[in-house]
């Protein structure tokens, strides 16, 4: 069993308010609360992290599968919501909802992928993460 490990530095100078950053091997950016909930909007934020987590795992879950059914992919594309509920100040990621457009090179490859990209997401190592807590639905659009 191989064991991967992934290592997050993040500052934060001060309050709510403020401004941090986060830096990974391969990630550095600014942090801090989203505008649309009274923060200062500057960088990225828990939320779109967690989106883009899902959508990333999602996207390349996806893309394997369909190499792996030796489906010829002409594009593969992604549009991804996270929706965050408040109800009395508690702010809870809610849902996520992914929208992937697929457009095969052989009509006859439609059904598989049709089924493939369900499947994807039950693959999806963010996806299992998040399960029980926060609702996924993927509505394709396949040509």
């Amino acid at each position: 069993m191989a064991l991967h490990s992934f290592i997050l530095h993040a500052k934060w100078p001060g309050g709510r308010n403020s401004v941090g950053s986060i830096e990974a091997e391969k990630l550095k950016t600014s942090i801090s609360i989203p505008a649309e909930m009274d923060g200062p909007g500057v960088g990225t934020n828990p939320d779109e992290m967690l989106l883009g987590a899902a959508s990333t795992c999602y996207i390349i879950t996806l893309a394997a599968m369909l190499e792996r059914a030796n489906i010829e992919v002409a594009e593969l594309s992604l549009e991804s919501e996270g929706r965050v509920e408040v109800n009395s100040g508690v702010f809870t990621y809610k849902e996520i909802i992914h929208r992937p457009y697929v457009r095969v090179k052989n009509q006859n490859d439609f059904k598989k992928t049709e089924r493939l990209v369900f499947k994807a997401d039950e693959s999806c190592m963010i996806s299992r993460a998040v399960k029980g807590n926060v609702s996924i639905e993927v509505h394709p659009v396949i040509r």
